[in-house]
């Protein structure tokens, strides 16, 4: 991943305003937020992020623990009915996102 990979979009935006001569000021009124905050926002970007910081798995999947759970019970045999109750969500609710967990899993594994 490169490092402009690795900032968010806010700090990507920052870093980019200020590149193009904005002052933190103009940025802040932008952002409705101080322009010691956007200071703060910048300088954090520049810092290296620990990778156990970043939002993915152990193995390097980027599901949601809610996605990795209904996973794991899916796997184990259960069924979108048996798993609504649970999380307090509709059946159909559990099956969409069984779906978009198995798609970003395609998605990453290739």
């Amino acid at each position: 991943m490169t490092e402009e990979e690795e900032l968010r979009p806010l700090e990507r935006r920052v870093l980019q305003m200020r590149a193009e001569g904005q002052d933190d000021a103009e940025i802040a009124q932008r952002f409705h937020r101080s322009p010691e905050h956007i200071g703060r926002v910048a300088d954090l970007a520049r810092i290296a992020r620990h990778p156990s910081v970043d939002s993915r798995g152990a193995d390097g999947d980027d599901l949601r623990p809610l996605e990795r759970r209904v996973l794991a019970w899916r796997d184990d045999g259960a069924t979108p009915e048996d798993l609504a109750p649970k999380f307090k969500h509709s059946p159909e609710h559990m099956a969409r996102v069984e779906d978009l967990a198995r798609y970003k899993l395609r998605r990453t594994n290739g």
